[in-house]
């Protein structure tokens, strides 16, 4: 562009971006910030006047509240069963439809992928059908095969693990795509040295295929990681939470504060002890990563 040095013009292109980042994201995270030491509620949203500065209460009522903690358990009880599962489950199913060659395993890749592009809302809506314990079409199978009834939905334990369920089913496809784009991108040089040396098929796969993939694995581990710990849509559609709170998450323990009781200042203070969880696990991670590219 004429008038724009070289070292402006880069600039003037991430601009619009830089600018909507800031009014969408940026911004509301300072607004949330400042509210999460108030105790703003729908009165205070009414009339400023009826807001009160009161310090770090609302972190440590939070963070005291035996609801938050057991939102805390089941959050990480996501991320430890659906991470690797979901990491798993995408790099196998890449793995299959990348090296097939005939023209269904084409097809499977948009089967995959088309949860991933589904609305959640209706996507759960259905599979609470598909749960229910008297009608739902997993217990008519199981029954059928002579197999009792499983209480998808009504056990604490069991409702966390039918959740993931659906949160696995939709998140492969996506996770998916992206290590199909790793996959081909290996250069077919080194399994064909890899052959001639004599190395079979799972010999190449552990030394080659997983290291060259290690970067594309520590992105889908770490945005999936990201994506379980604000784990809100499958639970708050399905279960709301119950039975017992046994799948409240924190994300939709902040929800429930925020929108249902209309305390905004204690709902952001939790909302900002989610965020600084997902910053310091994501800081450990990328250091973890560095240090094992430096080895």
């Amino acid at each position: 562009m004429k008038g724009f040095s070289n070292s402006k013009a880069p600039y003037f292109f991430i601009a619009p971006t830089m600018i909507l980042l800031t009014l969408f994201s940026l911004l509301p995270i300072f607004v949330a910030l400042i509210i999460s030491f108030t105790d703003m509620d729908l009165a205070g949203l009414a009339d400023y006047s009826n807001i009160n500065f009161i310090g770090f209460e609302n972190y440590i009522n939070v963070l005291q509240d035996p609801l938050f903690l057991k939102a805390i358990t089941n959050t990480l009880f996501y991320v430890i069963i659906g991470v690797p599962c979901v990491v798993i489950f995408s790099l196998g199913i890449a793995l299959l439809i990348n090296y097939g060659t005939s023209r269904i395993f084409k097809a499977f890749r948009v089967i995959y992928y088309l949860p991933s592009v589904t609305n959640v809302v209706a996507v759960a809506v259905v599979w609470g059908y598909l749960y229910n314990p008297a009608f739902g079409l997993f217990n008519y199978v199981l029954e059928s095969a002579g197999f009792d009834k499983v209480p998808w939905l009504t056990d604490p334990v069991m409702a966390k693990i039918s959740l993931i369920l659906l949160a696995l089913w939709r998140a492969i496809g996506l996770n998916m795509i992206i290590f199909i784009a790793a996959l081909q991108g290996i250069p077919k040089t080194y399994y064909e040295a890899a052959q001639l040396d004599g190395a079979n098929t799972w010999q190449q796969m552990i030394h080659i295929t997983v290291p060259m993939l290690r970067f594309a694995i520590f992105f889908v581990s770490i945005t999936t990681m990201i994506g379980w710990l604000q784990f809100f849509e499958e639970p708050f559609v399905m279960t709301e939470g119950g039975p017992l709170d046994g799948t409240t998450s924190v994300a939709l323990f902040v929800y429930n504060n925020g929108f249902k009781l209309s305390n905004f200042g204690y709902a952001a203070a939790g909302s900002f002890v989610l965020f600084i969880a997902i910053i310091v696990i994501t800081i450990v991670q990328f250091r973890l990563q560095n240090k094992e590219t430096d080895i």
